[in-house]
């Protein structure tokens, strides 16, 4: 378990957030498929593989050959600078996650939600926003933060229920649990607004701009001078 006085926990609270804006985007803008989470994709794979009618093969592939990408950045990314103070290491990581969501964002202006076209646009913005996740899941990875994911529910809310004192555990992060589902929740509803009311690029632009600012933040505090320990 962290220390009490790491910066990380806040900071993966306010990335979960974005989680919820970038799902928006993709679920309701791109044509019904996940950059941020891949089980869906792998479903809807499913789906397409048996023909049925809404569901088209490429867009998963290209989501998840892209989220897979930014997983091995990330991967060796954390390799060259993990052993390094964790301002050096989250302040590039946040660069790049927050660069690709940019570009995103500027592509999507020439993007219509309503026909999924022009083709181009859609799976440039599939795969920009995909390589932005696959590079913050593996990281968030390397951090190893209990209970904080900031992409994926399941885990978090099977412990809530398996660990609660019904259960006989003794709830173990509760708290941080509790706020992790409302993250998501909260991103995903201002994300839905974002996207109905001023389309795809100001979601995306706004999720660029809270990686980027709560990392500036984060690195701040006086234990990101040192090398993180999981």
């Amino acid at each position: 378990m962290d220390k009490p006085s790491s910066p990380l926990p806040g900071l993966l609270l306010l990335l979960s957030s974005t989680t919820g804006l970038v799902d928006a985007v993709s679920v309701l803008g791109l044509g019904k498929v996940f950059t941020a989470n891949m089980t869906g994709n792998i479903v809807f794979l499913g789906f397409a593989a048996a023909g049925t009618p809404g569901f088209s093969v490429a867009p998963y592939l290209v989501a998840l050959a892209a989220f897979i990408g930014g997983a091995l950045i990330a991967g060796r990314t954390g390799k060259l600078l993990s052993p390094r103070p964790l301002r050096h290491w989250l302040t590039w990581a946040a660069l790049i996650e927050a660069t690709l969501l940019w570009i995103a964002a500027w592509v999507a202006l020439g993007y219509d939600p309503a026909t999924l076209s022009p083709k181009p646009a859609l799976y440039a913005v599939i795969a920009l926003t995909a390589i932005a996740m696959g590079f913050r899941n593996a990281t968030i990875r390397q951090l190893k933060v209990p209970d904080l994911t900031t992409t994926v529910l399941t885990l978090t809310i099977t412990g809530i229920a398996a660990d609660s004192r019904m259960a006989g555990g003794t709830a173990p992060n509760l708290v941080r649990r509790l706020a992790a589902i409302f993250a998501i929740f909260a991103g995903a509803a201002v994300g839905a607004v974002m996207v109905m009311r001023f389309g795809l690029s100001a979601p995306l632009a706004l999720a660029g701009v809270v990686v980027f600012v709560a990392t500036l933040a984060c690195v701040r505090h006086p234990a990101a001078a040192h090398p993180h320990v999981a």
